[in-house]
């Protein structure tokens, strides 16, 4: 009798980043930028890396992979709020929300790989110089890169399939501008804990074992230039400093979302922002500045 009064839920309300109408239409200027410069900015990277035969090398191929899942990162979520930002009733379907969580992770498993990946490409050419070209050849590079797409794909999975069978009745209003996991999964109409520490250890091994393998890598960079080189720490500051910038900025929000929530709105909104629209604007930019290889493929391609 119970389950026949039940109404299944076939979509959900956004409540969005804020209420006010006047607001909302400076956002959609704002994200409307910073979304346009983002697609913008990580195609021309990916393109001018393709056209120019001098960046045709391992940390040049990774970074352009780099730039394409930001591309795919950023176009999960921000198109929507920005579409919803012209919008009265903010809505999105159970399938649409389905696939904004699988792509979300999907995207956001695999540049947790790639950056690691990135990092051993360091690793190899400051601490292993002369076989840098024998391990990091066009095989090893495509390897990489295709490990970081399956881990990203299961580890996107592993999680879809814990929730999209979950029973949703009702409330069905979400306090943000997206679906992800922690706000769904409270809409359920089952006592969920267990799911959720399941959940939580699924991202939280992968985050884990990424961030180690990362430390790791930056330890011996660190490690190796000041024992070898006369510049010691500063030069070792400066190879390292975009790689470990854009490390603090992916990983910091993720922290905060998934393995260490603060359950306060705002902040969980602001987090959320960071990871969707501001990072995957900032990866690139980041090391478009501290590369001289593309800063001068640039400067070739304009004058």
């Amino acid at each position: 009798m119970e389950e026949a009064n039940q109404s299944v839920v076939l979509e959900f309300i956004i409540l969005g980043l804020c209420d006010s109408r006047e607001l909302q239409d400076f956002l959609l200027v704002v994200f409307s930028s910073l979304y346009l410069i983002t697609i913008l900015g990580n195609i021309f990277i990916v393109i001018i890396i393709i056209i120019n035969l001098h960046l045709h090398s391992p940390m040049h191929f990774l970074l352009a992979n780099l730039s394409f899942i930001d591309f795919c990162l950023s176009s999960v979520t921000t198109p929507k709020m920005i579409t919803d930002f012209l919008k009265e009733n903010k809505t999105i379907s159970f399938g649409g929300c389905m696939c904004q969580i699988f792509f979300g992770h999907f995207f956001g498993g695999g540049e947790m790989v790639l950056l690691v990946s990135m990092a051993y490409d360091r690793y190899v050419a400051i601490c292993k110089p002369l076989h840098y070209s024998s391990i990091t050849n066009r095989y090893m590079c495509i390897g990489l890169v295709m490990t970081s797409w399956i881990i990203g794909f299961v580890h996107s999975e592993s999680q879809l399939i814990m929730i999209v069978k979950l029973p949703f009745c009702g409330p069905r209003e979400l306090d943000s501008f997206f679906c992800d996991i922690p706000l769904v999964i409270k809409l359920a109409c089952i006592d969920t804990y267990i799911l959720e520490m399941l959940i939580n250890a699924d991202s939280g091994v992968l985050a884990t074992i990424c961030f180690i393998l990362l430390l790791s890598s930056y330890s011996h960079i660190l490690f190796t230039v000041c024992l070898h080189s006369k510049g010691g720490t500063s030069k070792a500051l400066s190879t390292c400093t975009a790689h470990i910038t854009v490390v603090v900025l992916f990983f910091g929000p993720c922290i905060f979302i998934y393995l260490w929530p603060v359950s306060i709105p705002w902040v969980d909104k602001f987090l959320a922002v960071f990871y969707a629209v501001i990072t995957p604007l900032l990866n690139p930019a980041i090391y478009t500045l501290r590369n001289k290889e593309i800063k001068n493929a640039i400067k070739r391609l304009v004058c």
